[in-house]
């Protein structure tokens, strides 16, 4: 780009998959990327640490080394248990993904992506936490105010901007850009336990009935998961949605010890001796809960775009293929001079982000709707789980892992499935 005194053709805020996402690829299209991070790597994050193929694909387009010897564990499917059932579904084999997932803490995730974006030539300024948009007379966002890791005031200027500053969204919500409450929001909790026994699995375990020793016959409300992270640890976790009556109203934490002190003693999660850190929680904005995604010189990216996947509760893959998006979009745009033409570019953003899951996450928030109420979720498991070809159709679909072109008869389905409904 030619010089214009601005401090970067583009200031992105946070170093999440998102953020660095966005500042890779814009550094690998030859611009001066600003990459803000108001925490210091290493660092902790709330999260699953499970990736499926879609996370993958995206690691493998940004050079990351996904080899065990990197530290990486694979799997290869979802292990289902529901109903009485336990069904191991491999991943689909397909064009368009990779037929395995992974496993890694964000402990050192987030710093290996943000290191891909400075290894591609993004600036990156960690304990600068930014405290707001630069306006100019006409309203539009030309810059970030900030406080670096001493506190003092800082100011940095760029024709664009791309928050990826998680779920708060605090820098959309500076510019009014509210969530919205007629979309699903979930609540996840998640604990580190050593586990000898299930450390190494290599599928990644979804319970889709919860039950404590109190409990007897009846359920716990949400959904739980067990991934090894091949370490000696595993992840253990469980998600509550904003369709359930449980939602704001159950101790989340407790929930959780209630859960695994009711698993197999050979496990090891239900010795406190064995946790690791205590439960810590995260809220999963979901099926596009913040729009417009494009404002003002602002593009929102990941969480802070309420991308999170309502079929699954993925947000990692998300974060980074939007990312990527708005790199792409972020290019075209600055490409034409500013105005009329650059303005055009930069709203096929939303566009596009509307023409790619739109349908998609309108199924997933009817999907929320349906399983919040337990005597739905109790007859879906009921009779789905006893058929693994049907099974194997939720998983495309839950997972959204399909061919868009040549795929088999449970990809077109699904796509036709996409295609037909309204956009979220």
């Amino acid at each position: 780009m030619t010089d214009t005194g601005n401090d970067a053709d583009v200031i992105v805020v946070g170093a999440g998959p998102g953020g660095s996402s966005a500042a890779f690829h814009l550094a690998r299209h030859g611009l001066r990327v600003l990459l803000l991070e108001k925490t210091e790597f290493p660092r902790e994050k709330v999260c699953g640490d499970g990736l499926t193929p879609r996370a993958v694909k995206q690691l493998i387009k940004m050079g990351v080394d996904t080899t065990e010897e990197k530290g990486w564990l694979r799997n290869r499917g979802l292990r289902v248990i529901g109903g009485g059932i336990r069904l191991e579904l491999d991943w689909p084999e397909l064009a368009s993904f990779p037929d395995y997932g992974l496993t890694r803490t964000r402990m050192d995730f987030d710093q290996m992506l943000a290191t891909a974006a400075t290894d591609a030539g993004a600036i990156l300024r960690t304990g600068t936490n930014v405290t707001g948009p630069i306006l100019d007379r006409t309203g539009r966002v030309v810059g970030v105010s900030a406080t670096g890791p001493d506190k003092e005031p800082l100011e940095f200027r760029a024709p664009l901007t791309i928050a990826a500053d998680g779920v708060s969204g605090r820098f959309a919500l500076a510019l009014g850009i509210a969530k919205r409450e007629d979309r699903p929001m979930g609540v996840a909790v998640r604990q580190y336990f050593r586990s000898e026994t299930r450390h190494d699995d290599d599928y990644l375990e979804s319970w889709l009935e919860l039950r404590s020793r109190e409990s007897g016959d009846k359920l716990l409300p949400g959904y739980g998961w067990i991934f090894g992270l091949g370490d000696g640890r595993v992840n253990v976790g469980l998600g509550v949605l904003n369709s359930s009556v449980a939602y704001g109203k159950t101790n989340y934490r407790q929930l959780l010890t209630d859960w695994v002190d009711n698993t197999p003693a050979d496990w090891g999660l239900s010795d406190p001796a064995n946790a690791e850190g205590k439960p810590q929680g995260a809220a999963l904005p979901m099926g596009f809960n913040r729009v417009p995604h494009y404002s003002r010189g602002v593009l929102l990216v990941g969480d802070t775009g309420g991308m999170v996947n309502p079929f699954n509760g993925e947000g990692i893959a998300y974060a980074m293929e939007s990312g990527e998006l708005a790199a792409e979009i972020a290019v075209q745009g600055l490409a034409r001079p500013q105005g009329t033409a650059r303005e055009r570019a930069l709203a096929h953003y939303p566009a596009e982000l509307k023409a790619r899951y739109g349908g998609y996450y309108r199924l997933g928030n009817i999907f929320v709707k349906l399983i919040g109420q337990p005597q739905i979720m109790r007859v879906a498991t009921k009779h789905g789980m006893p058929h693994p070809t049907l099974m194997r159709f939720v998983l495309k679909l839950l997972a959204n892992l399909t061919d868009p072109r040549g795929g088999d008869a449970m990809d077109r389905v699904i796509n036709a499935m996409t295609r037909l409904a309204p956009a979220a």
